[in-house]
């Protein structure tokens, strides 16, 4: 599991971590247990794209926004998190480029061996930007604080396959720090999760990506049969319960708790912000989550008893008459104005590469070779 080890967080980022919402993923990102691939897979086999669930012998079950808010103390009420790199110049002013942009934000440009098209590696941010320098100014300051950012969100909530680089998508969040708390991190976390949940079950697909570190200790917390022994102290986020694990030995039997954050040893240690009611009501809400052009949905309708309620799935049938959708009928029943606005801006207009959409052949033809009809 990657971490952020050669950028070490200086107290003096710490106001911009809270203003950003993401000051809780700073412990998990200081020390993390190893992934337990064989357990990760065998939950993988289990997961059904279709629902967003886990299919059990007892049941539906899946990670949900709670489940986010509780082991990563992420914000799941805010706005969504997308954005397109073609709409850079609405943030940049004077429609400046985009690399011209991240030069002014963070004050230097990575070398072009250190550039793979929008996304800078690693090593050249950790190399860089790894320890802030004593005495900086607030600017200097600012910018190791959006370096460091960057990296967070690139290795711990929203990692890809590289797992080694950081795209600029975020220049337009690290940009306007004081805003960036007014953010739905949690919903795109578990938008991107349920992303690589579906990609990897799919048989053609090896490789697993996505925040692992959310799918496993949730299995911790949700299966005490493989739980680790010798982890039964509590802090905030949840997750960091597991700091420092390794595989070891667990108990038999597939037990299952369906809701493990009631207990007061957990409600003990939880930040009061995320029991407030504007973040509770929306663990329960059916809801599309969203994360730049990853759209999933958040089936909690299936998983009533991880929220104390009981699955009647027959009761559906028998009411099926008083759900039925009531709406009006219109002359044009195609797409408002306001969707394609929408789509314009984040939806993928040509499904081919751009170099599909030229003309394929190899020299021009001759004006004369126009008029000489179809032979």
């Amino acid at each position: 599991m990657r971490r952020q080890q050669e950028m070490r967080l200086d107290e003096r980022y710490v106001p911009y971590l809270q203003m950003a919402g993401l000051y809780h993923l700073v412990r998990l990102n200081d020390r993390w247990f190893r992934l337990d691939e064989p357990l990760v897979s065998a939950f993988v086999e289990r997961w059904r794209p279709e629902t967003h669930t886990f299919h059990m012998p007892f049941g539906e079950c899946t990670i949900t926004l709670q489940d986010v808010a509780y082991q990563l103390g992420l914000p799941v009420d805010g706005r969504y998190v997308s954005g397109c790199l073609t709409d850079f110049y609405v943030y940049i002013e004077g429609g400046r480029p985009a690399w011209q942009w991240f030069h002014e934000l963070l004050g230097m440009l990575p070398p072009a061996n250190q550039i793979q098209k929008f996304a800078v590696n690693c090593t050249w941010f950790q190399e860089t930007f790894g320890e802030c320098p004593e005495g900086a100014d607030e600017e200097t300051v600012r910018r190791f604080a959006r370096a460091y950012i960057m990296m967070l969100l690139g290795t711990q909530l929203f990692a890809d396959k590289s797992s080694n680089r950081i795209h600029i998508r975020w220049l337009p969040f690290v940009a306007r720090l004081e805003e960036m708390g007014g953010y739905s991190w949690g919903s795109a976390e578990l938008a991107w999760l349920y992303r690589c949940m579906c990609r990897v079950a799919n048989r053609h697909v090896v490789k697993l990506a996505g925040p692992l570190q959310l799918l496993q200790s949730w299995i911790f917390w949700q299966f005490p049969a493989f739980r680790p022994t010798g982890y039964d102290a509590f802090s905030w986020p949840l997750a960091s319960r597991w700091s420092g694990y390794n595989h070891g030995i667990s108990e038999k039997g597939p037990r299952f708790i369906w809701m493990p954050y009631s207990t007061p040893d957990v409600l003990q240690v939880v930040h009061p912000e995320v029991l407030e009611p504007r973040h509770t009501m929306l663990w329960r809400c059916v809801t599309s989550l969203i994360y730049f052009a990853v759209v999933e949905w958040h089936q909690v309708d299936r998983v009533l008893p991880q929220f104390g309620g009981v699955q009647y799935w027959h009761l559906h049938w028998e009411t099926r008459a008083d759900h039925v959708l009531r709406f009006d009928v219109v002359d044009d029943s195609g797409p408002s104005q306001e969707f394609l606005a929408w789509w314009h801006q984040h939806g993928k207009r040509f499904l081919s590469p751009e170099v599909y959409l030229g003309d394929p052949r190899g020299i021009p033809i001759p004006v004369e070779a126009t008029q000489r009809g179809a032979g």
